[in-house]
């Protein structure tokens, strides 16, 4: 039985991965390795945005980078950005059936909350965890463990749903269950091989596995 689940933002429940990846493009021309792809970009998503740049660069010191990515990041948020599909009726759903819910990202607070207001999903989140409330980014089990302990809530009835190897891992390092989506940019292999419990081929899934929903329609 599930009583909690916890969402990562970006590429999980919002698609933001076009806007991000066209973001890291418009801030570095060429890396170290030479120019920036999509292919080379996309299995570092997930991690904080200082440790990406300084991959991506090659440079100790990102500041100036991190500054000319939220800018751009910020300027086209509105115009690339969207639910994935389903995410809201879920969400929705769970709050119905009194599932608690809470956001764990590695977004700064102020995007995450500008995202989730934008989408009115702020309100069914009992938790917002984000870069700036953890010493410890995913993969490190602290940002679970805050939204654990924050919500008071069971770890064994807690299911963290994301799309990359650092939630799941954090997940796992927590002590609660973790679901990887299929819609993940990272592949559905991947998640996997990081101890997915689940696989959500659609974000309906979530109805049969916190357990009250059967073949039921949503109210």
């Amino acid at each position: 039985m599930i009583e909690t689940v916890l969402f990562d933002l970006d590429g999980t429940i919002i698609d933001t991965n076009e806007l991000i990846i066209s973001s890291f493009m418009h801030v570095i021309e060429k890396g170290p390795r030479g120019p920036l792809t999509r292919e080379s970009i996309i299995p570092h998503m997930g991690t904080t945005l200082e440790y990406q740049l300084q991959t991506f660069s090659g440079l100790d010191d990102v500041s100036r980078l991190v500054t000319l990515y939220r800018s751009y990041n910020e300027q086209h948020h509105d115009e690339m950005v969207t639910p994935f599909p389903h995410v809201q009726e879920v969400v929705k759903w769970l709050h119905e059936q009194g599932v608690s819910m809470g956001i764990v990202t590695t977004k700064i607070r102020p995007s995450t909350l500008m995202t989730l207001k934008k989408f009115n999903l702020e309100q069914y989140m009992s938790v917002v965890v984000t870069v700036n409330d953890v010493e410890n980014p995913k993969p490190h089990p602290e940002p679970v463990l805050k939204a654990v302990k924050d919500l008071g809530c069971n770890p064994e009835t807690t299911l963290m749903v994301g799309d990359s190897a650092v939630d799941l891992q954090s997940a796992k390092a927590a002590g609660v269950q973790a679901a990887g989506v299929a819609w993940s940019l990272k592949g559905e292999q991947v998640l996997r091989e990081h101890g997915a419990d689940y696989i959500l081929k659609d974000m309906r899934d979530l109805y049969t596995i916190v357990g009250d929903k059967q073949e039921q329609e949503p109210r």
